[in-house]
């Protein structure tokens, strides 16, 4: 029997989670591109969440990233707040109305049914790191940042239950260590 390649396993995963975003957000007044942002938000953390790293992550432009967060701010479901060290820099927050248009938004009922004929008909690994792997080989092949869960990060040290960035120097909390970072260099 031909091994599949994973890449393409991968494609057609995001193709149906894709479409049923799409169908979600239609129903919900949404746009994908607005979903997509609130869903980055609802995981970034305090070195992410701005406007930049949003059109990075994305890979989208600015302006087009720009456009959606006035929709969205205008809609109540994210707000602008100025850093309190950097005047320049803006970090994006979401709301609880945007928490919870996301959460109807997210194809849950997709996953749950997955999972449920995923476990009882094939025995699963905890294992996840082959498609961290196939991430990591697709953000290299695409020369993109990583983006990955802060304390996955090269940088990410722990020292008697404290959590501690070594590229920033700054002390994370135990949200931010579980939030995805732009700074994030894989181990």
């Amino acid at each position: 029997m031909p091994q599949t390649d994973i890449y393409e396993l991968i494609e057609c995963m995001t193709a149906l989670i894709r479409s049923e975003e799409r169908k979600k957000c239609t129903e919900l007044g949404l746009q994908p591109v607005h979903f997509q942002v609130l869903n980055y938000l609802s995981r970034a953390n305090k070195y992410s969440n701005t406007p930049a790293a949003v059109a990075n992550y994305l890979g989208m432009t600015r302006g087009t990233v720009s456009q959606s967060l006035i929709i969205l701010e205008k809609k109540g479901f994210i707000e602008k707040i100025p850093d309190t060290q950097d005047k320049r820099v803006i970090h994006l927050r979401l709301l609880p109305e945007g928490e919870a248009i996301l959460k109807q938004a997210r194809p849950s009922n997709l996953f749950d049914s997955a999972t449920d004929i995923l476990h009882s008909t094939t025995p699963v690994t905890p294992d996840a790191n082959v498609f961290q792997q196939a991430l990591t080989a697709l953000q290299k092949a695409n020369q993109s940042q990583s983006f990955g869960v802060c304390k996955t990060c090269r940088n990410f040290s722990e020292k008697d239950g404290e959590f501690f960035c070594l590229l920033t120097q700054e002390k994370l909390s135990d949200g931010d260590s579980q939030q995805i970072c732009q700074e994030h260099t894989p181990v």
